[in-house]
């Protein structure tokens, strides 16, 4: 009993201590939305899927809630509750990140009314913490079933929780600088400028989550930069591997100069010496660089056509930064900020600011890093699974498979042919819902039980399709997923094709008079959501010399068209081509698509 005393005392003196309060009253959040807080926790809402995210700092007796998503009502308002309500307290008690995968059976959080009036199970919180280390609150999410979180996730809220702490760093450092020149026009200056390098990074760190193409991500720092921290900006990445120059961008903030910048940062590209000076300037120590008195005719910069175009742009001082890894330090790149001689010299707020902007970036490129080796596992993994096409005398089978061009490139879409016992002949497309490792591999099985269930069976496809809903459901297979799935059957005078559909776009088929059906019926629901007794099956008679296209919605959808729209594409696509071989039509077909947001997945069938 002594000892639970001591260790409560010693946690509440940790939420009464006068240095953490004082950072926490600078911070002034109160009762009231933030809207860098919010766009953090909406960021932690989309990339760990959790149905509450909450940016919180606590002071002695209340919780505020400057950022959150999924909060609900009147919480979600008053943004402020007793500590009696706040499992982020233990946290802040503790000053470690708290992982608990059911708070019902935890012994500090069991008895907080948090679980009934919030319906919370499972608990996840990192410290968010002033310039001095101490903890002012957490970036926690919440879960309304017990859930066992994983390791990349509490990194990933890690290191979002190191934006937060960097955050509270220029909000606090701003309000000392406020309190320390009250009432003068240099107070209110200054808080403006660090109001605007605050939103600065707020926009640079969303703008570097929207994209995993570093490339983009890049140019868009130097951009955002030029002009609002620096006249111009130079940004330059290696690859940590080869050492090899990957990136070279530059963006100067008045428009006159886009020309200049943009054959700045192509003599630099080729002069690779150029770039080596400027990342071996931070390489040495992993800190910044500053020179207040830069001339553009010293030996650094000595290709005659960069010196004219660098005293053009301005090169009256300049900040060096590096671009580091998140946990190895190593120095992948470098921002350099340069001011031409009207705007003067860098100060202390602007290096602060740019030190946090190589950070940033650093870790956008290791983020990169890690979702191209992901992507390519992911995309390994789907091609090794999709099927080697039969070869069938009288029917020719084309196939493609195409990754989205963005997002999380693989998928669950998928294409089958093989050939039944009796001569007849199954085809197939699908989609499983998802975009990721987990649905290339759900895919897999999906694709995998449609042939051991129809393989052998003379059932209609609507029956087998019925068949496959019941498997999913009993061998709980976690699948949600669309599909076409046909037979064809040879005789005298043509094919007799059989086909059910589950809520996948129509077939489409090409007759050898160059007219084009699309095999619209009435919606029937996706597979895998609830058992059905049996599913319609459609007959058809197909002429020999016709095509007979099924594909997945990657092909026809965009988010600024309709369906319909993309199949009138693919129709004007086949009539404009039916003289064409297979291969050349799928290739057609496909480069119709615009900029891919959806994996792709199509089987021709040429009848013969």
């Amino acid at each position: 009993m002594l000892q639970e005393d001591r260790v409560g005392r010693a946690a509440n003196s940790v939420l009464v201590d006068p240095a953490r309060l004082r950072s926490v009253e600078r911070l002034g959040v109160g009762s009231r939305a933030d809207a860098a807080f919010e766009r953090i926790a909406g960021l932690v809402e989309q990339l760990i899927d959790v149905p509450v995210a909450v940016v919180t700092v606590i002071d002695g007796d209340r919780q505020f809630l400057p950022g959150q998503v999924g909060l609900p009502e009147p919480l979600a308002t008053t943004r402020e509750t007793p500590l009696s309500h706040s499992f982020s307290r233990h946290v802040v008690e503790s000053g470690r990140v708290l992982v608990v995968g059911d708070v019902r059976e935890d012994p500090q959080m069991r008895d907080s009314p948090a679980i009934r009036e919030l319906g919370a199970a499972a608990f996840a919180g990192v410290p968010v913490t002033d310039p001095d280390g101490l903890v002012v609150g957490t970036l926690a999410v919440m879960d309304r079933e017990p859930r066992k979180w994983t390791k990349s996730e509490i990194t990933l809220l890690t290191d979002l929780a190191a934006v937060c702490s960097s955050e509270v760093g220029l909000r606090i450092a701003r309000a000392i600088a406020d309190e320390a020149r009250a009432g003068a026009e240099e107070a209110r200056a200054s808080a403006e400028v660090a109001h605007d390098q605050l939103r600065l990074i707020g926009e640079l760190t969303e703008a570097l989550t929207a994209t995993m193409d570093i490339e983009a991500g890049m140019g868009r720092v130097g951009r955002m930069v030029a002009g609002r921290l620096a006249d111009w900006c130079f940004v330059t990445l290696t690859d940590p591997t080869t050492t090899k120059i990957r990136h070279v961008s530059a963006a100067h903030h008045d428009p006159a100069y886009a020309i200049d910048a943009l054959r700045l940062a192509q003599l630099a590209e080729s002069t690779p010496k150029v770039v080596r000076l400027v990342l071996r300037a931070v390489q040495r120590t992993g800190r910044l660089v500053r020179e207040d008195r830069a001339d553009p005719r010293r030996p650094a910069l000595d290709r005659p056509e960069i010196m004219q175009i660098a005293g053009r742009m301005g090169f009256g001082s300049y900040l060096i930064v590096p671009i580091t890894a998140p946990v190895s330090r190593r120095v992948l790149g470098a921002v350099m900020l340069v001011n031409g001689a009207a705007r003067g010299v860098f100060g202390a707020d602007e290096e602060h600011t740019a030190a946090e902007i190589g950070r940033r970036a650093g870790l956008a490129v290791d983020n990169s890093r890690l979702y191209g080796r992901q992507r390519h596992v992911a995309e390994v993994l789907q091609h090794s699974m999709l099927t080697e096409l039969p070869e069938i005398p009288g029917i020719e089978l084309h196939a493609r498979y195409l990754p989205a061009q963005a997002g999380d490139a693989v998928g669950g879409d998928w294409y089958d042919a093989f050939v039944q016992p009796d001569g007849s002949v199954m085809v197939a497309v699908g989609d499983v819902a998802g975009h990721d490792i987990e649905a290339a591999a759900t895919m897999g099985q999906v694709r995998n039980l449609v042939r051991g269930d129809a393989y052998g069976r003379d059932d209609p496809p609507g029956r087998l399709l019925a068949q496959l809903d019941r498997a999913l459901h009993g061998l709980r297979v976690p699948a949600a997923a669309t599909a076409v799935l046909a037979r064809l059957r040879r005789d005298d005078d043509g094919y007799e094709l059989e086909f059910a559909n589950a809520g996948h776009p129509p077939p489409i088929l090409l007759r050898p008079d160059g007219e084009v059906e699309v095999w619209w019926e009435s919606p029937e629901p996706l597979l895998g959501l609830m058992p059905r007794d049996g599913r319609p099956t459609h007959r058809r008679r197909v002429a020999p010399g016709s095509m007979l296209l099924l594909y997945t919605d990657g092909l026809v959808e965009s988010p600024s068209r309709m369906i319909d729209d993309g199949i009138d594409r693919i129709r004007s696509v086949l009539r404009a081509n039916q003289g064409h071989t297979g291969e050349d039509l799928c290739s057609r077909v496909i480069e119709s698509a615009p900029r891919r947001a959806d994996d792709i997945a199509l089987l021709l069938v040429r009848l013969t």
